[in-house]
């Protein structure tokens, strides 16, 4: 099986991925596409990137055998505990190589977009750490369903610009970063949050949450004598933390990867968010990949509980390892979702993002041995979701 592990010269992964993007974008991608493995490479970017993850975001994250999990489920629960993560999730990872190589590049300007509010803080936490200005780019609807972290970015210093096109939340904050930059290309670096966008943004957020896999492997090693676990579980909007959580597994066969989509209130519903499920190829945010279209081609809206799995598509790569059957995808609706973090806060006292409650929800729906390993990736924590949760109690 050819994974792709790596893009091709001209960012492909198998038949996904490419930079599909104007005229006035050019030179900044251009520039990106040049230097980034470069820069990233350094002796100098891994020794600062490394002692930020080690100092300031507080890794490795642990490990942790959920032992009544477990027992219900009658197989090894491991939960990677990206939720402990200064800023509270893995978003935290990609937005520090981001702007250590936006500062070697030059740049004086951050901007980003969000969904869940995450990768906003995330964002703006590094702008705080580095000194650069922010600007944090929302859809409206999410700005008011993730209120809690709008104040965290505005309290570290970001301006948060609501976007109220198309269905207000993350997919039309994407479109609005991506034409303020390419109204401001000279002084500005896009900090995108997830695997998804024109190359480099796949491979090089990939890279940055690959972090994720290698810990398990050696936290693995060490907890049970063999680092490949059985099973690693993930949830997929964008992608980005499912990319991370399987990055160092995928040339391992016997690894068995589940990416959760989110399904919102049903496949057949007209409300999901379900890209591998509902979508067909063409081209979003300046690459080629699967996502949820009309006939001709215009982006169907998406919908899901969680702000951070809005999205219509997913990244190229896993998009690739959808068509190779390399990764499985299973769909999660909303209900199952809110069941499942609910079941981790009374079984294990601990709340988790909506987000990582679809990967928790694959518990539910999935027959595992005995003696397996199966570990999923909790990729934030569930304060900001409090509101939400509190309707399904």
């Amino acid at each position: 099986m050819k994974t792709n592990l790596n893009p091709d010269e001209r960012g492909y992964f198998g038949s996904f991925g490419g930079a599909f993007i104007p005229e006035m974008m050019q030179a900044n991608v251009a520039e990106l596409q040049e230097k980034y493995v470069e820069i990233m490479e350094s002796p100098e970017f891994k020794a600062e990137f490394d002692v930020l993850l080690r100092d300031y975001v507080g890794r490795p994250s642990p490990l942790y055998l959920a032992t009544r999990l477990s027992e219900k489920y009658e197989t090894n629960v491991y939960l990677k505990r990206e939720d402990l993560n200064h800023t509270g999730a893995h978003k935290i990872n990609n937005s520090l190589g981001q702007i250590i190589l936006a500062k070697k590049l030059g740049k004086k300007r951050i901007i980003a977009e969000t969904g869940a509010g995450q990768h906003g803080v995330a964002t703006a936490t590094a702008c705080a750490l580095m000194g650069l200005e922010c600007t944090v780019f929302m859809g409206e609807l999410d700005v008011q369903r993730q209120a809690p972290n709008v104040g965290r970015m505005k309290m570290l210093g970001a301006t948060v610009v609501p976007v109220s096109s198309g269905s207000k939340t993350l997919k039309d904050a994407t479109n609005e970063a991506m034409r303020y930059w390419i109204a401001n290309p000279f002084d500005t670096h896009y900090i995108i949050g997830s695997v998804v966008g024109p190359h480099p943004y796949p491979d090089m957020v990939a890279k940055f949450q690959s972090v994720i896999s290698e810990e398990i492997r050696k936290q693995l090693k060490e907890k049970t004598g063999s680092e490949l676990p059985d099973v690693v579980i993930a949830c997929v909007g964008g992608g980005s933390n499912a990319t991370g959580a399987f990055y160092h597994f995928l040339e391992d066969e016997k690894v068995r990867l589940i990416a959760a989509e989110a399904a919102g209130k049903g496949l057949e519903s007209g409300f999901t968010a379900a890209a591998t499920f509902k979508g067909v190829s063409g081209i979003l945010h300046g690459s080629k990949t699967l996502f949820m279209q009309t006939e001709d081609g215009q982006v169907v809206e998406p919908h899901s509980i969680s702000a951070g799995l809005d999205y219509p598509g997913i990244g190229p790569a896993l998009a690739h390892w959808f068509e190779t059957g390399r990764v499985e995808y299973q769909a999660i609706t909303d209900d199952d979702a809110m069941r499942a973090g609910l079941e981790l806060c009374k079984l294990e006292g601990i709340i988790p993002a909506v987000e990582s409650s679809h990967a928790l929800a694959v518990l539910d729906q999935t027959k595992f041995g005995k003696d397996q390993s199966v570990v999923v990736n909790l990729s934030g924590r569930g304060d900001k979701d409090l509101e939400t949760y509190m309707k399904y109690l």
